[in-house]
């Protein structure tokens, strides 16, 4: 009897150790079932980011055309066959130090003094002119021009020789088809630009069959090649053209189909000269159009106040997104004094300008600015 009842109190024992340990069983087993459950990262919603294109800059200065008369060489001259034109743009110089394209139209050719200098109708100018420019500050030099073939080949070759010797960018005159096919492709501030210059006229004088490189004159199906062969491997096309009719402020029928062509094929700027005088500012589709920049210096003021008259816009180019556009368009007109006796020219800016220099002046600008100002008729 007394092992039956040492049997029954054990299993009543075993029974209330098993009711003691059962809750921590149970627990222990909930714990590790709940830590075996993979724990998925909360997921977090981000808002794409808008990454805008890079908007680049750079600024461009453009005068018109250097037109170095005798009377301009001859008061430049400082002995013998020495002349210094630097004094003549002291006041430019500081009007286009701060851009960092400077451009103006070498209109008479730089063809070698061993040619002999020489006046109107035929010009042959000092290299003077062209180094003292560049030490003025430009760099962007247009040389195809009616006078190109002033002193024939050899004075082609001759201006070709002298600019590369010039820390300067050229355009319209070479000395093979090699060097005028290798279009080149220039780069400022991260913008890619193509700089061209055509000519409408050479006065007459002939380009020598085979020889066309020596002059680029213009024709449609020259320039939709050339602008066909960069288009894709630059932001900017830039194309200087000599056109239109002499000593009119009115952009004649030419000009205007010119610049439409061009601009259908892409061309953002085009800078025009051979007018001598000024002629509107104004847009043709999404291109700039400088139709006529008028005279930068010249010797023509028994020819009319106007032949005396140029203009100087200055500007930034914004390439944004495969965009051009421009903005800052600063227009102003320069003036070129002289004595009664074509000595002491000095270019002026009207903003240096007082009675006592140019009478009238205020008058003349409002003038003169309202030409700049008018509306193309297309």
């Amino acid at each position: 009897m007394k092992k039956k009842r040492k049997l029954k109190k054990g299993r009543v024992l075993l029974v209330i150790l098993l009711l003691l340990l059962l809750p921590s069983v149970l627990l222990y087993f909930s714990f590790n079932k709940k830590s075996s459950k993979k724990i998925e990262p909360k997921e977090e919603k981000t808002e794409p980011i808008e990454v805008k294109p890079e908007k680049k800059s750079m600024s461009l200065i453009m005068v018109g055309d250097a037109v170095i008369h005798n009377g301009i060489y001859l008061d430049a001259r400082v002995s013998g066959d020495t002349y210094d034109f630097k004094d003549m743009f002291t006041y430019i110089k500081d009007e286009i130090k701060d851009y960092d394209l400077k451009y103006y139209n070498q209109e008479t050719i730089i063809g070698g003094k061993n040619l002999g200098l020489s006046n109107y109708p035929r010009f042959n100018s000092p290299d003077e002119i062209g180094s003292d420019l560049v030490a003025t500050g430009f760099n962007l030099v247009s040389l195809a021009t009616n006078h190109t073939m002033d002193k024939n080949e050899e004075g082609v070759l001759y201006t070709v020789d002298f600019w590369k010797t010039q820390n300067a960018i050229t355009s319209g005159a070479y000395s093979s088809f090699e060097e005028r096919d290798n279009i080149k492709v220039n780069e400022q501030n991260g913008i890619k630009y193509a700089f061209l210059s055509y000519t409408t006229s050479t006065n007459g004088l002939p380009v020598p069959s085979g020889k066309e490189y020596l002059v680029n004159v213009y024709s449609e199906e020259k320039v939709k090649e050339d602008i066909e062969k960069i288009k894709d491997k630059v932001d900017v096309i830039i194309v200087a053209m000599h056109w239109g009719e002499e000593y009119t402020h009115t952009p004649v029928q030419s000009e205007k189909d010119i610049a439409g062509y061009l601009s259908s094929l892409g061309v953002n700027l085009i800078i025009g000269s051979h007018p001598h005088v000024i002629q509107p500012v104004d847009y043709i589709n999404d291109t700039l159009v400088i139709y006529s920049l008028g005279n930068f210096i010249s010797a023509q003021h028994s020819l009319g106040i106007d032949k005396i008259i140029g203009l100087m816009v200055g500007l930034d180019i914004n390439v944004e997104d495969g965009k051009v556009t421009f903005d800052n368009i600063d227009k102003q007109l320069i003036y070129t004094y002289c004595t009664s006796a074509y000595k002491d020219f000095k270019i002026y800016p009207f903003s240096k300008l007082d009675d006592s220099i140019l009478n009238n002046y205020k008058s003349i600008e409002e003038e003169y600015m309202n030409i700049v100002n008018t509306k193309v008729e297309y």
